[in-house]
């Protein structure tokens, strides 16, 4: 698609303007970003301007545009109501003088709308990576590295899944070049769900990949936690109760007694004597049984019985059976005490081993989210309005609805235009970047044409979807679990009653 450049030249080559680095590019080459490129003169953007389609096939399913010049065209100009214009290819407004590139309007259920698209330039931008495990990665604060440079650290572990914050423009412009180029590479490569290969200090080596299984220490996970041991004990204990006499669930952070937990004494589950090694918080939940690790349940043990402090003999018996598992079913051991009170592991029953099945049936297939996260800051939102800041109180309150390459975005609360984004529902490729180093990103904008008068957009550069169909080269069908961002219900007062014009 042919950009407008702008108009220097020098020994025949252009500057290309769409961002601070100006390149100025040869006849047949592509500038320092791989975006654009000179072709017989012209600046032309590399990447296909891409439009999302709601057809019946559905799924994200990436099929060959049709313009209306294309061999094929039918003629239908009915489903137009039904294509989403992205920003994914569109080009910058940079140097954010001049409006975005593309600003569409079309009716949807007889009310006017637009939409407002740019490729948006984000040095402050980062990934909120989740990695389903009950393996430890490394301490929270520890660094996350690629090729030995920051590019992050570890954050808060949340239920069942490992967390990483990723990128940020401390490290992409606060560092080295070395670091800023390395966490630029990183992000894009991520957002564009590639695998990245990563350290941490202290902690395990990593392989991550938006939607597939992580890779920690060179082994593929396969599922993660069915919840902590306390959980795992109240789930399964009726299960449990008539085929065992005690059971403990082995996790790095609350690991779980059967006959001491609520659920048992319910049960009328008796008491076993067993001491368990680690802080006991409430009855049958312990804290801090070993240090955190790949083993059982995400510490540091190959052994179960190292959280084992023994037996009291005015409560155990010869004979005592004894199930220890982790909380994905992936370890376990069975155990009968001896005359001595010692365990002495033995065959695990038919009844338990469907029971520990069932615990890893329970398990959630393993997989790594990305969440791109970026602040639209105000040269891009010059684009959309001469007076930036009615576009953020335009978003803030609802009227603006906001998504990335058709993908819905999470607006953060508070100032400024905070987004994340789950870079599965993009459009494949939907990432580029420029050397500065920052990520380059879509980002669309709609709301009822009247609003964007309101708000002083730019209504003399606002074109039709016909015309913006012609430029565009790539046609991606939209996921049927995914909100239609022209949807007018998005322009409602939550309570269903219609707004007024403001």
């Amino acid at each position: 698609m042919v950009q407008q450049a702008s108009g220097d030249t020098r020994g025949g080559k252009i500057r290309c303007d769409a961002c601070p680095v100006l390149c100025y590019i040869a006849e047949g080459k592509s500038g320092a970003c791989d975006r654009y490129a000179n072709e017989g003169g012209e600046l032309i953007r590399v990447d296909p301007f891409t439009v999302v389609e709601q057809t019946k096939a559905g799924g994200g399913r990436l099929v060959p545009f049709l313009s209306p010049e294309s061999a094929g065209w039918d003629g239908d100009l009915v489903q137009a109501k039904r294509t989403f214009i992205t920003a994914v290819g569109a080009g910058t407004t940079y140097p954010d003088y001049k409006p975005a590139p593309f600003i569409v309007s079309q009716a949807v259920d007889d009310v006017d709308m637009v939409t407002v698209v740019t490729e948006a330039i984000f040095s402050y931008c980062g990934a909120k990576v989740k990695i389903d495990t009950d393996r430890h990665v490394g301490r929270e604060r520890e660094v996350v590295r690629v090729d030995g440079e920051a590019v992050g650290h570890v954050t808060t572990g949340e239920y069942g899944s490992q967390m990483l914050a990723l990128g940020g423009v401390n490290h992409l412009t606060g560092g080295s070049k070395k670091e800023g180029r390395v966490t630029c590479e990183a992000l894009l490569k991520l957002c564009n769900c590639e695998p990245v290969e990563m350290t941490v200090d202290g902690g395990a080596m990593l392989t991550v990949q938006a939607g597939q299984a992580p890779i920690i220490n060179g082994t593929a996970e396969e599922r993660m936690r069915v919840g902590c041991g306390s959980a795992a004990i109240g789930m399964f204990a009726k299960q449990w109760a008539r085929h065992v006499d005690e059971v403990v669930v082995v996790d790095d952070h609350i690991t779980g007694v059967l006959s001491e937990h609520q659920a048992g004494r319910l049960l009328d589950i008796p008491p076993t004597g067993l001491r368990v090694r680690g802080r006991k918080s409430t009855p049958g939940r312990y804290f801090q049984v070993a240090e955190p690790g790949t083993g059982w349940g995400g510490t540091d043990i190959t052994d179960p019985l190292a959280i084992v402090e023994g037996f009291d003999p005015k409560t155990a018996w010869p004979g005592l059976s004894l199930l220890m598992v982790s909380t994905t079913g992936e370890q376990y051991a069975y155990y009968v005490l001896d005359e001595a009170l010692r365990p002495v592991e033995a065959d695990l029953p038919e009844a338990l081993t469907v029971s520990v099945e069932r615990i890893a049936e329970n398990c959630e297939p393993a997989l790594c989210s990305v969440v791109f996260m970026a602040g639209a800051g105000g040269s891009l939102r010059a684009g959309v309005t001469e007076n930036p800041v009615r576009l953020t109180r335009s978003v803030r309150e609802a009227i603006t609805y906001v998504s990335c390459g058709g993908a819905p975005a999470y607006v953060w609360p508070g100032g400024g235009i905070t987004v994340m984004v789950d870079v599965t529902q993009m459009p494949s490729n939907s990432f580029g970047y420029v050397p500065t180093p920052a990520i380059v990103a879509p980002i669309e904008f709609t709301m009822r044409l009247d609003d964007y008068g309101a708000l002083g957009g730019h209504l003399d550069a606002v074109t039709t979807l016909d015309a913006a169909l012609v430029k565009a080269e790539r046609r991606v069908d939209s996921r049927e679990d995914l909100p239609w961002p022209t949807d007018d219900r998005l322009y409602r007062w939550s309570r269903g009653r219609e707004r007024e014009p403001r």
